[in-house]
């Protein structure tokens, strides 16, 4: 039986700011967007999520739910010097760490470096470690399975430390909702309520055949872990292959300027996502799902791995507007960004200019 943590940080760019800059402490800030509505937000303060400001939120949103709110340029360097100590301090505990992002990761500690045998009170250790020296908060979730273990996590934000035992995972999960499950986005939820599905109890009444057939090749793994089977292993040497932003729409696209409108949007989100983990790829591939659910992908690659948001949205506009589009309707859109060559500061193209496009 696996002992796993899962630690996330709590609000992890806005405390790092709420640290390091007193005048912040105490007031609805948010990292990443701008004053001017453009943008979106990357971390919002728990005084800003008040107001219902949530990461991924366009700015124009943001400042309608909360006139006062103050935008704050992000500092990557700071966020991934404090994210390196945190990792310092993971691995005086176990060597087994599986880092998903700059603010979050999977400790295996079934075998501890320091023999101290509770998982509970590892991650009370490690809370307190980083309370102490880094002056940050962080939650824990502490399980036999990775995903039990990553939504115990978010129970008790902030500064919270939630244990669900192997005997409990089966009811936990059946009290779960729908929307809670990993892969369930808006599009799945919304289909799943309309079936009837609200939670895990639900899920667990179809057949393992049922639930392929409605929900492909994610059926098997919700078939699965709402019976409490997740083998998952953590893994520390995990690599990133590739970085995704994507959308189903509720109304089918059918002009070029909203897909443009659209795309824009994904570019945000997944240079946002890049930034944060310090990722940087060579090819661009632009996804595109028809009405009829008919899926094609084309993309681009360069010499060098891209480096700003531009590239992103300039080539997926270029990868979209060499498709015959004509009478077509498009339901789904997503930019991904893989061969990745280099983590670290942000590379440039060797002359300094923008690279649209691969020679």
């Amino acid at each position: 039986m696996r002992k796993i943590i899962h630690i996330d940080m709590d609000a992890f760019y806005a405390s790092v700011e709420q640290r390091d800059f007193p005048e912040y402490q105490g007031k609805p800030i948010a990292v990443g967007g701008s004053p001017d509505g453009r943008g979106v937000v990357a971390t919002a303060s728990y005084e800003a999520r008040k107001f219902g400001i949530k990461s991924a939120m366009p700015s124009r949103q943001a400042l309608q739910l909360c006139p006062e709110l103050i935008f704050i340029r992000p500092r990557f360097d700071a966020y991934k010097k404090a994210s390196e100590q945190i990792r310092n301090i993971f691995s005086r505990y176990t060597d087994i760490i599986e880092p998903l992002s700059l603010d979050e990761a999977y400790l295996d500690v079934s075998e501890d470096k320091q023999g101290i045998g509770s998982a509970i009170r590892i991650a009370e250790l490690i809370k307190e470690d980083i309370k102490r020296e880094l002056r940050l908060t962080a939650s824990a979730g502490v399980s036999s399975s990775k995903f039990v273990a990553k939504i115990a996590s978010d129970l008790n934000k902030p500064d919270g430390l939630t244990f669900i035992g192997p005997s409990k995972i089966e009811k936990f999960m059946e009290a779960l909702a729908v929307e809670r499950f990993f892969g369930v986005g808006k599009v799945t939820a919304k289909k799943m309520n309309n079936m009837g599905l609200h939670t895990g109890a639900d899920l667990k009444k179809l057949s393992e055949a049922e639930i392929l057939r409605y929900f492909g090749k994610s059926g098997k793994f919700y078939y699965n872990i709402v019976r409490g089977i997740d083998n998952r292993e953590v893994q520390p040497r995990r690599q990133t292959k590739s970085q995704a932003a994507e959308d189903t729409f509720e109304h089918d696209l059918l002009t070029i300027p909203e897909m443009h409108t659209e795309l824009g949007k994904l570019a945000d989100k997944l240079f946002s996502r890049l930034q944060s983990k310090q990722l940087w790829g060579r090819t661009i591939t632009l996804k595109v799902k028809f009405h009829d659910f008919r899926i094609i992908t084309r993309n681009r690659s360069f010499a060098t791995p891209v480096s700003t948001y531009h590239e992103i949205l300039d080539t997926a506009k270029y990868l979209l507007d060499n498709l015959d589009l004509e009478n077509k309707k498009i339901r789904l859109l997503g930019i991904s960004v893989s061969n990745f060559e280099y983590t670290g500061s942000a590379p440039f193209s060797p002359n300094g200019q923008l690279r649209l496009f691969p020679d």
